[in-house]
């Protein structure tokens, strides 16, 4: 992109005040305020349960449902009463939404069409775009015949073509298989990095939120809850319910002295102040490093009731002081073992 990126801009390419959507008299968003962009983030990734209002608020700011109340801003423009295909945004649904019976070309070349680029500049784009995404050579077969992931591709391309100024992407992974998905969430970051256009991205998935954003916003019945980087989200969640959204499975105290928190599963070196903490462990923050000994601190103490021989290593239960909890062991144990534990400093949540 010529000149300043919104990856660099001093203010929110997209602004969002009091917004509030609503169905049939359900609300389903009520007085949302978020803005992005301003934070040198090209993607940013919307993360929240089903239901949360996550594909609303996307649907929202392309025009697609008209709130009833707030205000939403594009690069200092409010968008009221601007339709839809004047927004120039690109947006890709969860299924695509391709034009059956057409070709790939045809598909990606639908914008283009519309705002009169000729069949030459349309072929060229097309031609660029294909190779951009993975499918050189597609464009006279027929969307119909394309797999899953191929239609994305597509999609993706579509979306693109116009050179939007904005990208919108609803949950597009989601009908996909896990191996695919994994594979898709990388391509797409790096297209759309590649084209240097800023993009939202719904989705409900942890792993694919990391992959694709550079800064998350965490969603929780139509209002967001924390909005920060991959790494600050995961290290320190806001409270305990989005700390066990993205994954903590148990939450102990922790009592903080000279950078030493002291629990009930044993201590733990964590640049803190001192006083009261909550910890959030996932079961990759708890690991088994060997068998009890008679010397060993009670509260480093576990009793293994359920082992899982993963590719990764084996993954068990432990019956702890603050009861069964999952964790990660470095050797093969067994249903009955007594072993120690430790907390892994890097992988714990400090909660708050």
């Amino acid at each position: 992109m010529n000149g300043e990126g919104p990856a660099t801009r001093s203010h929110a390419l997209l602004e969002i005040s009091d917004l509030a959507v609503a169905y049939g008299g359900h609300t389903v968003i009520d007085g949302l305020s978020w803005q992005v962009g301003g934070s040198g983030s090209l993607v940013t990734a919307v993360l929240g349960p089903s239901g949360c209002g996550k594909s609303t608020l996307l649907r929202a700011v392309a025009g697609l449902e008209q709130p009833t109340r707030g205000v939403v801003r594009f690069d200092g423009q409010d968008l009221a009463g601007v339709e839809v295909h004047r927004r120039d945004f690109g947006v890709v649904f969860q299924d695509g939404q391709l034009f059956g019976g057409r070709s790939v070309a045809s598909n990606i070349g639908y914008g283009l069409r519309m705002r009169r680029w000729s069949r030459r500049r349309i072929a060229d784009r097309v031609t660029e775009l294909l190779d951009v995404v993975g499918l050189p050579g597609f464009e006279k077969r027929s969307v119909d015949t394309l797999s899953g992931g191929q239609a994305q591709r597509v999609a993706l391309a579509r979306a693109l073509a116009p050179h939007p100024r904005l990208l919108l992407l609803d949950e597009p992974l989601a009908a996909l298989d896990r191996r695919l998905r994994d594979e898709l969430a990388v391509e797409i970051s790096e297209v759309v990095r590649a084209a240097g256009v800023p993009t939202v991205v719904v989705t409900h998935d942890h792993a694919e939120a990391a992959t694709m954003a550079d800064e998350i916003a965490v969603m929780r019945d139509g209002a967001m809850v924390q909005v920060a980087t991959p790494s600050q989200l995961w290290r320190r969640p806001l409270d305990e319910w989005t700390a066990q959204f993205l994954g903590v499975t148990t939450v102990v105290d922790a009592q903080v002295r000279a950078g030493i928190a002291d629990t009930v599963l044993g201590e733990i070196a964590l640049d803190l102040p001192d006083g009261s903490r909550r910890l959030g462990l996932r079961p990759e923050s708890v690991e088994v490093v060997g068998p009890a000994g008679t010397d060993d601190p009670g509260g480093s103490l576990a009793t293994v009731v359920l082992v899982a021989e993963l590719p990764a290593g084996p993954r068990v239960r432990i019956e702890t002081a603050v009861g069964e909890i999952d964790a990660v062991a470095d050797e093969s144990v067994a249903i009955g073992d007594r072993v120690r534990i430790r907390l892994v400093p890097e992988r714990v949540a400090v909660i708050g």
